[in-house]
């Protein structure tokens, strides 16, 4: 199997791209960059049995209709209600709160942070896989899983708080060698681990493989049956890991 991580960025220059190749004898990895284009992107996910993206797949159903009314001047649907409840809802969707909900610092939010640039840049790539015959279930049941790394590393009991500061690259040495030991060896060129351990962007994309991984193993939390699940194919799905990275080699 191989497994494909993307840390998309707004523009190429700052978007990381990992391969790892699950083998019987443990993971490989298989290629590393940073600074992917569009094209190079959809090559490499043509490639890949799994895509774990780091990027928004969708926006808040709310604030979608909210700025349709708008812009029809049917009103604004949150005329009457708690404005901060209201603003929340349309800030971040389900996926985004369930997080929240679950003690995880909150995500940026799509619709109003600068982070609604890059999921730009994903809906693009998505449309683009679409018109070539390979059109994305955005909850994540197809080849395609939105991931977010940092909370994911926390949940295999990993403090990576901080990574990305001025200071943060200091640590990367020491989060990759706790992420080999935990997954029991990851296989890396000399260049590929001076990549990894210098530019988060690189790690982020690591990360973002590894948790694709538990994605096509069914090692991941998917939405509850009923609205959330409705509202994942529309606004996206963050796939959190379930187990440890040590089952991640189990059935290779």
């Amino acid at each position: 199997m191989l497994t494909l991580g993307i840390d998309l960025a707004a523009q190429p220059k700052r978007t990381g791209a990992a391969v790892i190749e699950w083998l019987p004898a443990g993971a490989q990895l298989k290629e590393l960059q940073v600074g992917v284009d569009d094209e190079g992107l959809l090559e490499m996910i043509a490639g890949a049995d799994k895509v774990g993206i780091d990027a928004p797949l969708g926006w808040p159903d709310e604030f979608v209709e909210a700025i349709v009314a708008h812009r029809d001047r049917q009103g604004w649907p949150g005329r009457g209600e708690d404005q901060d409840s209201f603003r929340f809802r349309l800030s971040f969707r389900r996926t985004d709160r369930r997080l929240i909900e679950g003690g995880v610092r909150r995500p940026l939010s799509v619709s109003t942070d600068l982070i609604g640039v890059v999921a730009m840049r994903a809906a693009n790539l998505l449309d683009s896989l679409a018109a070539r015959g390979d059109p994305v279930d955005r909850a994540g049941s197809g080849k395609v899983a939105e991931v977010y790394p940092a909370p994911a590393l926390s949940s295999w009991g990993i403090n990576a708080a901080g990574y990305k500061s001025k200071s943060g690259p200091s640590r990367l040495p020491a989060l990759l060698d706790t992420v080999e030991e935990q997954l029991g060896g990851l296989r890396l060129e000399p260049e590929q681990r001076r990549l990894a351990t210098t530019d988060h962007n690189c790690f982020d994309a690591i990360v973002a493989a590894l948790i694709a991984r538990a994605a096509a193993l069914g090692l991941t939390y998917p939405p509850d049956p009923g609205d959330e699940a409705d509202r994942a194919v529309r606004e996206g799905w963050i796939h959190m890991p379930s187990n440890s990275l040590a089952d991640l080699v189990d059935e290779s």
